[in-house]
């Protein structure tokens, strides 16, 4: 590679990741050929974003965020596969479902909003992580679930109001007419 094509493939990455406020970062070596394209195609799918790149460059597109990103650089060694989404936990699940056929990508590190996760044990606890419109709609739930119970109370009082006015109104009547 040459010292052009390393300076635009920085200038790649540190675009990607620039604004990315969560990336995670795997070991996805040993896959085959035919397993890498299946990998690539679950993250299309997902919405993910994933590029192999190699780790002198990747430290060197992170070089503004060194502060943030803390013991996450340490990671970068071997082989390095970086995925990229708008969703925290959708690396994750594509990750774990690969998983099922493959041992491989291996989680080495993740960078959710502010927080870092270390090491391969953190994958099933990034993977159930809410996305923001999961939360947002269990919020909406929660909030309509008592407007719903003061509804369904008013309509049945309400049901319950008009029986004994019709009940009274018709003893009325038959109490007038004797």
């Amino acid at each position: 590679m040459t010292r052009e094509q390393k300076a635009q493939e920085v200038a790649v990455l540190k675009e990607m990741l620039s604004g990315a406020s969560f990336f995670y970062i795997a070991d996805s070596s040993q896959l085959t050929v035919e397993q890498v394209n299946n990998l690539r195609r679950k993250c299309h799918e997902s919405g993910v974003k994933m590029r192999v790149a190699k780790n002198t460059l990747l430290i060197k597109a992170l070089e503004d965020r060194k502060a943030e990103l803390g013991d996450l650089l340490s990671t970068l060694k071997g082989p390095t596969a970086v995925f990229m989404s708008q969703t925290a936990n959708a690396p994750a699940r594509v990750m774990k479902d690969f998983r099922k056929t493959s041992e491989k990508p291996v989680l080495k590190a993740a960078f959710i909003d502010t927080a870092i996760y270390i090491g391969d044990e953190h994958l099933e606890t990034l993977a159930a992580l809410k996305s923001k419109n999961e939360l947002i709609g269990e919020v909406i739930a929660l909030l309509q679930s008592p407007m719903r119970n003061v509804i369904s109370a008013l309509q049945s009082s309400g049901g319950k109001l008009a029986g004994i006015i019709k009940t009274l109104s018709e003893r009325n009547e038959n109490t007038e007419q004797s």
